[in-house]
């Protein structure tokens, strides 16, 4: 039997999570969102300066659909069509709405059968990167290049009511928000000053793209241009 070790950081200790029981409006949609991290959850668990708990879990694998972002057959505007699916920035203009349709069009991927989720979680800043390219300001590259500063992670996602049924509670321990409310926003502003730093120092090649040109070009998924997600 194969198992994968998760956890959770949340204000509260979850013993008995649901698929419902978070947001309609989270990354991938409902779900529950794990880590494979416990000093990410600690992180998680502390969005403001309250202690919170790293939730741990044991799950089984077996005869699950896994969707892994992280793969090479997937890209990052993959990634993107499932963000902007269930996450719609505000302040959008009529050419945002044009760009986020053309990646919905083209770029989305079917979770009618997936039980989970592996791929990177959109905190604020990472949100951020992607409402960037949405608005012709950052090339695929410059983004791809983003989602690893800072080092946010990569989250999975039970999606399905199968993958809850195969989840089982370990147990919690608390997660102290001095130390890790602390790590939390450093993380987050690390990422976004290493972002400006990076997008003010790199250059535009000539095969790089932005979101227009991929509307313009009628760019598919299959394009070589398309920088790919690599899992560190």
């Amino acid at each position: 039997m194969k198992t994968k070790i998760l956890y959770h950081g949340s204000k509260e200790i979850i013993k008995r999570p649901t698929l419902k029981g978070g947001k309609e409006t989270n990354d991938y949609g409902y779900g529950f969102y794990c880590t494979e991290s416990i000093e990410l959850a600690n992180e998680w668990a502390c969005p403001d300066n309250n202690d919170g708990y790293a939730n741990k879990y044991e799950l089984d694998m077996t005869d699950l659909n896994v969707l892994d972002l992280t793969k090479p057959e997937y890209n990052i505007l993959n990634w993107m069509a499932l963000l902007l699916q269930f996450r719609i920035p505000k302040g959008m203009t009529p050419n945002d709405e044009m760009a986020r349709e053309y990646i919905l069009k083209n770029f989305s991927i079917d979770l009618t059968k997936v039980d989970v989720i592996i791929g990177y979680r959109a905190d604020d800043s990472y949100f951020s990167f992607a409402r960037d390219f949405l608005k012709n300001t950052i090339t695929v590259a410059q983004l791809s290049k983003a989602m690893e500063l800072g080092k946010l992670g990569i989250q999975v996602v039970l999606h399905s009511e199968k993958a809850f049924e195969q989840l089982k509670y370990i147990g919690s321990t608390v997660a102290d928000n001095e130390t890790y409310y602390t790590k939390r926003r450093a993380r987050d502003l690390i990422a976004r000053d290493e972002y400006k730093e990076t997008t003010k120092l790199s250059s535009v090649t000539q095969d790089d793209l932005f979101v227009m040109d991929i509307i313009r070009q009628e760019v598919k998924k299959d394009d070589p241009r398309i920088q790919r997600i690599i899992r560190k």
